[in-house]
């Protein structure tokens, strides 16, 4: 009789087996879909707070202004703010430079390696994006002083983002 119970356990293992491991890559095709699903701006916002958020202080990183594949977004940690260069590279976004009043300037952006045009609609999205919220956010994105450039994120999150050396 035990016989025959094992041999009916393995008749039912080797017909469910097949469809437990279909299912099993139908829900992780499900969660990388819905990884790759993610927008731009969402992208960016999580590439940043990877990098930087921390438990105790929440960044908060907005606006964000795409042309092609770079985007500026500005950011807010504590009492200090600050933009981000971003550039896309195989459809993965990575932090270029750090800086504040100057990445908002066509003439700056060129410096990084973006073309005079993308550069300038790129500003120009910036400009449109800032005045649509409030003064006093847009005015700690200047705090950040002087540019830092980041390795793509390969770098200490905490070195210099938002430190004394580079906030007024």
């Amino acid at each position: 009789m035990k016989k025959n119970a094992l041999s009916t356990v393995l008749l039912v293992l080797m017909f469910t087996l097949p469809y437990v491991q279909l299912f099993a890559q139908e829900v992780k095709s499900a969660n990388h879909s819905a990884t790759h699903a993610m927008t731009d701006a969402q992208s960016i916002e999580h590439v940043m707070k990877a990098l930087f958020e921390k438990p105790d202080a929440p960044l908060k990183v907005s606006p964000i202004s795409i042309e092609g594949d770079y985007a500026v977004a500005g950011w807010i940690q504590d009492q200090r703010g600050g933009r981000a260069l971003l550039k896309r590279e195989k459809n993965k976004w990575s932090i270029q430079v750090c800086g504040g009043d100057g990445l908002t300037q066509a003439n700056t952006l060129t410096m990084t390696g973006m073309s005079s045009a993308s550069a300038k609609r790129l500003a120009a999205k910036i400009s449109t994006a800032e005045k649509n919220i409030p003064t006093e956010q847009v005015k700690k994105f200047a705090l950040f002083e002087g540019m830092v450039k980041v390795d793509g994120g390969k770098h200490d999150p905490h070195a210099s983002h938002g430190s004394n050396a580079h906030s007024k």
